[in-house]
């Protein structure tokens, strides 16, 4: 039986038309889906632009679900869940790209730094340090190391945390040498409370070899040898202190002038803090002064004339109140509720300000309980700032 080549000829113009059909009903569908997808995301960008964030995540929802496999999409929705603090949300989205198996190596690595930075907002510190250590090798390897150093300073992991920094510092991130001292310092308070004096006066040796210009090391090392009883050694500490880090004089003076009162060697050092006086007036320097000054008598008339004497240099309202609390008035009847009144105004300006964030407390901080910084507070109080 021959081959009807007529049938061929009749077949190949309907083959082409259903070909053109399919061409077009792909091409239709396709148009749909880019017309959809796109004006999907940038509804939620100007929901985004106008504060609407509950309007944005609707919109990028509707965006991630008619194109699934768009990972800057689920990028921005993660974000989005995050700054709102809806995190187990933004770790579900992150997680869902990571089980992805055609993700590139990029974008599996910025995955894996989103869902470390869901965990560590979300407080999940064992989650976060996991997912953090997963991104050595990257390029997210310097953010990641920065944020696990926080983390573990966070949990107050002194030992990983100085590795993490040294690391960081080998790689050209700056000088952590002051931290490190801190981390050491740190550490040698706990053994301190375990009862470990030797120990912790060798890792304070090691702090101060590692920044000799930062004046922790000296103080804490100078109250563990006043536990020891060994006050002239704490003088002498604190005096080297004082040398190197002369920005630190106010809080060094009244640890310095207890230790002389301790040590019997009030002459040396209340000339040491009068020279430091009269190049730097500041109220903790003249407390000191006037401390020493009362261990040699005629308290009242020395502290009077002191105080006196700094209001010349000085307009403040601290160094007054103090001055006030010694006169007879006029009216010596007023005196308590006048001195209560002084007393009110000027706590606010004996405080100390962290310059990060402005936090201020009572008490010096070496690290910020507001904005965890480092040596963010001035040694001088708020009205001396």
């Amino acid at each position: 039986m021959e081959f009807d080549f007529s049938l061929l000829l009749l077949a190949l113009p309907l083959v082409f038309v259903l070909g053109w059909l399919a061409s077009r009903l792909d091409l239709r569908q396709l148009r749909m889906e880019n017309r959809q997808a796109p004006k999907a995301y940038f509804k939620g960008l100007n929901f985004l632009l106008n504060e609407q964030q509950d309007q944005a995540i609707d919109a990028f929802i509707e965006a991630v679900q008619n194109d699934p496999d768009t990972s800057e999409l689920h990028f921005a929705l993660g974000n989005l869940f995050r700054r709102r603090g809806e995190y187990e949300r933004a770790v579900r989205v992150h997680q869902h790209l990571l089980s992805r198996g055609d993700l590139v190596a990029d974008d599996r690595h910025r995955a894996q730094h989103a869902l470390a930075l869901d965990y560590l907002k979300a407080g999940l510190l064992d989650r976060a340090e996991d997912a953090l250590l997963k991104l050595e090798g990257t390029r997210f390897e310097a953010q990641a190391r920065l944020a696990l150093l926080a983390n573990y300073e966070r949990s107050r992991d002194w030992g990983h945390a100085a590795g993490v920094a040294e690391k960081l510092e080998a790689a050209g991130q700056g000088s952590f040498a002051g931290r490190l001292a801190h981390y050491l310092c740190e550490q040698a308070a706990a053994l301190l409370v375990a009862q470990k004096p030797d120990e912790a006066a060798t890792l304070l040796q090691q702090a101060i070899a590692k920044a000799p210009q930062s004046p922790r090391p000296r103080m804490d090392l100078a109250a563990l040898q006043r536990r020891q009883s060994h006050h002239q050694l704490a003088c002498t500490t604190l005096a080297e202190a004082m040398h190197l880090a002369p920005a630190a004089t106010p809080l060094i003076a009244p640890l310095l002038a207890d230790a002389a009162i301790a040590a019997e060697s009030i002459g040396p050092v209340l000339a040491l803090l009068k020279t430091c006086y009269e190049q730097t007036p500041s109220i903790d320097v003249l407390d000191a002064i006037v401390t020493l000054e009362a261990a040699k008598g005629d308290a009242a008339l020395s502290a009077r004339q002191w105080y006196a004497r700094h209001l010349e240099k000085e307009p403040s309202l601290v160094a007054a109140a103090k001055w006030i609390a010694g006169e007879k008035l006029e009216h010596e009847q007023f005196h308590p509720q006048v001195q209560r009144a002084l007393d009110h105004a000027v706590k606010p300006l004996t405080r100390y300000r962290c310059a990060a964030c402005g936090f201020e407390a009572k008490r010096h901080f070496w690290q910020c309980p507001g904005c965890q910084a480092w040596d963010s507070y001035p040694a001088r109080r708020v009205e001396e700032l």
